[in-house]
């Protein structure tokens, strides 16, 4: 098999991979028959190992090449969505309220894709793990691979893993040195009062009100809190009170949930603190009782420099020199690869999604369709890596 003239029956079987796991789409540590399709081929492809189970459904494949070397790790993520799909397409979602809206299953075949190539063709030295993980959609199973001992079971010297961009054309490539995706936290907020009647402000402790008056103030500790040099984001996004048919009725309780995005750990621990100090001061001063739970999230991924100076070698090879971006815009977005950066140095990069002159249809969003032109070279890039990075 010629790495850059793959053959069409191959492209077409990929293909045909990927849209098959985009209509029988799985949420986290529930990628039962996502897992076992995996497994299948890679042991039809001739993978000299496959390991099952691992944090529930995660998968390792390991191949070895034509000689002793080094180790490599290609790692993608296999979970879907708890979203509707509003898509009309053959190979659609048949699950309700499961979709994949953020391209796991391109990523999944893709590197499907370069574990077949290279147990084919072995054209390297040392080993390479070809790395299944689930629950990437905020189940942390990422962690749980971790902590379950991937590095100790599976060495990898370095690690890489990819993502699609809807916001970045078809054939471009990207990624930077550093901080690349920042902490994913969450928090509740829980504002109790005295209820009553509507009609009676002065009887009550209205929760409303001090809601309202909580979310205006989060809006200050980034503006006012927060170092203008330093990326940071605190955003609530849901509110959950009262009773809409009943408009003359003050609820007793209000619940409100958010998130906050930081690249810097001082940032997160002092966006925490403000938060509860925000909600305690308010609180107080409208005698209502405020409880703050702060969840921390994923850590930032933080790319290290030689391993991103050798991903941005590869891709310019594959995608060409003028459309490897070394300095690529950092997301706000959070990604639990970052746990697996925290134990091996590695490269997580992005790859354009999107055709030029077609309308972006942003990730998880209903209508949203990996793109197939990217899996021809999502595995040359997976390929080349292990090639290059472990010479025969």
């Amino acid at each position: 098999m010629k790495l850059n003239d793959l053959p069409a029956s191959f492209v077409e079987e990929l293909t045909a991979i990927r849209r098959d796991i985009h209509a029988n789409p799985e949420l986290g540590f529930q990628e039962v028959r996502t897992s076992a399709l995996v497994a299948e081929k890679l042991k039809a492809f001739g993978v000299d190992e496959v390991h099952t189970g691992i944090a529930t459904t995660g998968i390792v494949g390991v191949i070895k090449g034509k000689r002793s070397g080094g180790s490599m790790g290609l790692r993608a993520d296999m979970d879907a969505l708890p979203m509707p799909e509003n898509n009309t397409f053959f190979h659609a979602s048949k699950r309700a309220k499961t979709m994949h809206a953020c391209g796991h299953d391109g990523h999944t075949t893709m590197v499907l894709g370069a574990a077949r190539y290279l147990a084919e063709t072995r054209n390297f030295a040392g080993v390479v793990h070809v790395i299944f993980q689930p629950a990437e959609e905020g189940g942390g199973g990422g962690e749980r691979m971790c902590q379950e001992g991937l590095f100790k079971r599976f060495d990898c010297e370095r690690i890489f893993a990819v993502h699609n961009r809807p916001d970045l054309e078809l054939g471009k490539w990207g990624t930077r040195v550093g901080p690349f995706m920042a902490s994913a936290d969450s928090f509740t907020i829980e504002v109790t009062g005295r209820g009553g009647h509507a009609a009676r402000p002065h009887l009550v402790c209205d929760p409303m009100v001090v809601a309202a008056n909580i979310i205006l103030a989060a809006q200050t500790i980034v503006a006012r809190s927060v170092s203008p040099l330093e990326p940071a984001v605190v955003g609530i996004s849901a509110v959950e009170g009262g009773n809409l048919p009943a408009s003359n009725v003050v609820p007793d309780k209000v619940i409100m949930t958010g998130t906050v995005r930081t690249y810097d750990k001082a940032t997160q621990d002092l966006i925490e603190a403000r938060l509860g100090e925000l909600v305690n001061g308010i609180c107080d001063a409208h005698r209502a009782k405020g409880v703050l739970t702060y969840r921390r999230g994923y850590p930032p991924v933080v790319n290290s420099q030689a391993e991103v100076e050798f991903a941005h070698s590869v891709a310019s090879e594959v995608w060409g020199a003028a459309n490897a971006d070394m300095n690529y815009t950092p997301s706000m977005g959070g990604e639990d690869f970052s746990y697996m950066l925290h134990e091996r140095p590695g490269c997580y990069s992005v790859i354009g999604q999107t055709p030029k002159g077609q309308p972006m249809v942003p990730l998880h969003n209903t209508r949203y369709d990996f793109c197939d032109a990217i899996i021809p070279s999502g595995v040359r890039y997976f390929s080349r890596l292990v090639e290059t990075g472990l010479p025969l």
